[in-house]
């Protein structure tokens, strides 16, 4: 495995799988840049190294092949504007287009290839279409954290053929540098912060996670399966009576490996799921019937922020209650103000997971909290523990 930092990339060209899987509105403009301005110092490191750059990637699930929606020729405006290089564009990812503008490409180059998934072998990590991919390059840069979790042919396949010239990215280098700060080289106290919808979900992180923290914080909908394993009322609220011994068996662990496992003391519940509904504050343990907890209580809120603000190292999974609705959001607000409070005064912080980064972004505080993962399920399946494809292949 070769890095990025120390590789000569001089007459080079660099095929680098990105992750421009971005929002396009009706008129087929980018919405939200946020994965390509992430991979444009990788592509800059590169081009200012004396190298040229082959970008390949997915848009969407195409179904059957080529569709305009999802080409990737709508990002070619926005992405020449943020690299400042006019970028050339493939109207094929391994086609004879393709071949033809790689071959003639030059130092400080770029070139973007259409949409890799309009050929099914993407998908099924096809070699042979692996092979063609490799071709057209030198060398071979994985910079898409959240594919990484899959075994395809440009995020996995195509490595082999790269035996001597294969990295990481920079998205790659810093999403696993400070995912093993929480699961390898977190400071003490470290405390884990999970919610959102469902245990099913989250079982696999709790469990990985529960002989390397100090604290298990449980608030969301999920909260009420731990609740109700444990003997109490719990109304209308969202539970998943299946995962009821899955519960108990996590808290025992806990409790076996010295964890504090704290669930929510209070709750504010509902009458029926909105944000108009009737709505008060209630031991989390005695919900009436008719009634749903939506988010935690005052008295959790200011627990959980005293624990948060004793920590030294935090990680955040999953919104404390249903934060898209105002008046269900203040104990998903609160968990977020303590984790920057901590962060200011010294904490390692990591926000990750689709609920938690949109409710970070939602608040306006991403640029107060450590590192915020674009992994998605990526991320959570290395902190499960799992072994990610796109990671193995380079570092083999």
């Amino acid at each position: 495995m070769k890095n990025i930092d120390t590789f000569d990339f001089t007459n080079k060209k660099v095929i680098i799988r990105v992750d421009f899987n971005v929002p396009l509105n009706e008129k087929f403009k980018i919405t939200d840049d946020t994965r390509i301005q992430a991979t444009i110092p990788t592509i800059k490191k590169v081009l200012n190294s004396g190298g040229s750059v082959i970008l390949m990637s997915h848009l969407g699930r195409p179904k059957d092949g080529p569709e305009n929606k999802f080409s990737l020729q709508h990002l070619v405006p926005a992405l020449s504007k943020q690299i400042g290089v006019e970028v050339q564009f493939a109207d094929d990812c391994v086609g004879k287009q393709a071949i033809e503008k790689a071959k003639n490409l030059n130092h400080g180059e770029v070139l973007l290839l259409e949409n890799l998934r309009f050929y099914k072998e993407e998908t099924k990590g096809d070699e042979a279409f692996a092979q063609k991919l490799a071709q057209l390059a030198d060398v071979y840069m994985n910079d898409a954290f959240g594919t990484a979790h899959r075994a395809h042919a440009s995020t996995a396949v195509i490595a082999k053929f790269f035996p001597n010239n294969k990295m990481f990215g920079y998205v790659m280098n810093n999403e696993l540098i400070n995912i093993n700060k929480i699961v390898k080289d977190g400071k003490k106290p470290i405390t884990a912060i999970l919610g959102g919808a469902k245990v099913s979900g989250k079982i696999e992180i709790l469990n990985n996670l529960i002989d390397k923290v100090d604290n298990i914080l449980i608030g969301g909908g999920m909260m009420f399966t731990f609740i109700k394993a444990l003997g109490g009322e719990v109304g209308n609220s969202l539970v998943e009576d299946g995962l009821i011994d899955t519960a108990k068996a996590a808290m025992q662990k806990a409790e076996e490996n010295n964890v504090c496992f704290h669930l929510p003391t209070d709750a504010v519940i509902a009458d029926k799921f909105d944000n108009e509904a009737n709505r008060k504050f209630c031991n989390s343990h005695e919900i009436p019937d008719g009634w749903m907890g939506l988010d935690i209580g005052p008295e959790t809120g200011q627990a959980f922020k005293d624990i948060i603000e004793n920590s030294k190292t935090i990680f955040w999974n999953g919104p404390m209650g249903v934060f898209e609705m105002e008046n269900f959001e203040h104990g998903t607000i609160e968990v977020a103000y303590a984790i920057t409070e901590a962060t200011k005064n010294g904490a390692f912080s990591l926000i990750g997971g689709g609920d938690s980064v949109a409710a970070i972004n939602k608040f306006h505080l991403q640029d107060k909290v450590s590192y915020v993962s674009t992994g998605g399920g990526a991320m959570l399946e290395f902190i499960e523990g799992k072994t990610l494809p796109g990671v193995a292949s380079i570092v083999e």
